[in-house]
């Protein structure tokens, strides 16, 4: 069994309470990219950036309100954070330039 498959089978039996936790930190971190990238100014590339940020963020929270597979909330978690993680970091490191 794969790392990847032990997360997606964790996830599942305590799916009510990850999705909580996940919930939470989803928001919060996606909330903290978003902030970045403002911070770079609002030209069409932030713009850009904040699209992605906010529709995968949206798009997860959408996943566990409506209820979707554990698997597939799963995924958009990872996907989310994921983009999230490279956008904060891009934005970090060209902030003030």
């Amino acid at each position: 069994m794969s790392t990847y498959q032990k997360y997606v089978d964790s996830y599942a039996r305590g799916y009510i309470g990850f999705n909580t936790i996940a919930i939470l930190f989803q928001s919060c971190f996606g909330s903290a990219a978003a902030m970045v990238v403002l911070q770079n100014g609002t030209a069409p590339l932030q713009m850009a950036q904040l699209f992605f940020v906010v529709i995968l963020c949206m798009v997860f929270n959408a996943s566990v309100l409506s209820q979707q597979m554990p698997k597939t909330v799963f995924n958009l978690l990872l996907a989310s954070v994921a983009v999230n993680a490279f956008i904060l970091m891009l934005n970090t490191l060209f902030i003030g330039n």
